[in-house]
């Protein structure tokens, strides 16, 4: 399997599970906020509510890294990567009704350790509404 398939299992399996810079435009209420991350993706959380999160592998410690959420809904979302136990990138996104809001974290090469790596969302209200992408550009 190729790493951006790998990756995007992993997104799906752990999605269900957890719980509790430049960037492009974020999509109009009731798209998708953030689109497809494409060939250097590594994670891609298509939509979700309320608090969350996803574990995934298959980092690379010599490529940069980028950590990029948007979200609508009222209110704002806490963001937490860590990478091998660290902590590497922490933000808030405020959370417009009616808009998306979008922030996002780049990671120089050998921030983000080879391996496993999780990013927590914490939301101010359940009806939140976020994406996420990792991306590691070539």
């Amino acid at each position: 399997m190729n790493r951006a398939r790998n990756s995007l299992v992993m997104t799906v399996l752990a999605a269900g599970a957890l719980t509790g810079a430049g960037t492009a435009p974020a999509a109009a209420v009731g798209d998708p906020l953030l689109p497809h991350p494409g060939p250097d993706g590594l994670v891609w959380v298509e939509e979700w509510t309320g608090d969350g999160g996803v574990a995934s592998g298959g980092a690379s410690n010599g490529l940069p890294t980028v950590l990029t959420v948007a979200c609508e809904g009222g209110g704002s979302v806490r963001v937490t990567m860590r990478s091998q136990e660290a902590e590497v990138a922490a933000f808030s996104v405020d959370c417009p009704s009616g808009s998306a809001g979008v922030g996002s974290a780049t990671m120089a090469a050998g921030v983000v350790r080879p391996g496993s790596f999780t990013v927590g969302v914490d939301a101010s209200a359940d009806a939140v509404r976020w994406s996420l992408t990792v991306t590691q550009p070539e």
